[in-house]
């Protein structure tokens, strides 16, 4: 489980294209301290397995159905990234409750400056729309943030220096993609509402 607060800006030092998969290599000193094989690894908030780990650099396999799900396959050499490890049991929730299982992929839509913040409009699946709701908490690209308005194909969020400086997000651009997890206690509410309206009538108690 991660939180969403990221612990370092990486980058992509390597991709080897697979057959069906792609192999990642990527940098990051603070996230590779102590890591070993088989250790979860957030990348832009999709929590990857470390296969093998040197120096400050790792690799991780991702296969199809996360470069189709997420923004992933656009990654080149070069490319900056979001990198969190899992939370330890103990630590303080600094965000909300992520998995680093996207949900799907929006795209930078616009960007409002101000003097201390920015406000991002960034474009909602509309199969995610039902779970963002105004002033709750959603992942981009594996940062925690608060949602400031919830559309019916759009969100925003406002982003302070230190994010904008220390996230991929500082740098996105209208058009770029990011992947989105929405909050997951939505998800399971929607399923067992789901699932208790679907017992006969009478029998919801036996």
């Amino acid at each position: 489980m991660f939180t969403g607060i990221v612990e370092e800006l990486g980058e992509v030092t390597a991709v080897e294209n697979l057959h069906d998969a792609s192999r990642f290599r990527l940098r990051g000193p603070v996230v590779t301290d102590g890591a070993k094989h088989g250790d979860s690894i957030a990348v832009n908030g999709v929590c990857l397995t470390v296969v093998e780990h040197d120096g400050d650099e790792f690799t991780a396999d991702v296969m199809a159905e996360t470069l189709d799900r997420s923004s992933l396959g656009a990654l080149v050499p070069g490319s900056k990234v979001n990198l969190e490890r899992p939370t330890a049991v103990g630590d303080r929730l600094g965000g909300h409750i992520v998995q680093g299982h996207v949900d799907g992929t929006g795209t930078i839509v616009e960007r409002e400056l101000s003097e201390n913040w920015e406000i991002v409009k960034v474009s909602l699946p509309g199969g995610l729309a039902r779970y963002v709701v105004e002033k709750g908490s959603i992942t981009v690209d594996g940062v925690s943030l608060t949602v400031v308005d919830a559309g019916p194909d759009y969100f925003t969020i406002s982003l302070i220096p230190t994010t904008l400086a220390l996230t991929t997000l500082g740098v996105k651009k209208p058009g770029d993609p990011v992947n989105l997890e929405v909050d997951v206690i939505a998800k399971y509410v929607e399923r067992l509402l789901g699932a208790r309206a679907a017992v006969p009538a009478g029998e919801a108690g036996r």
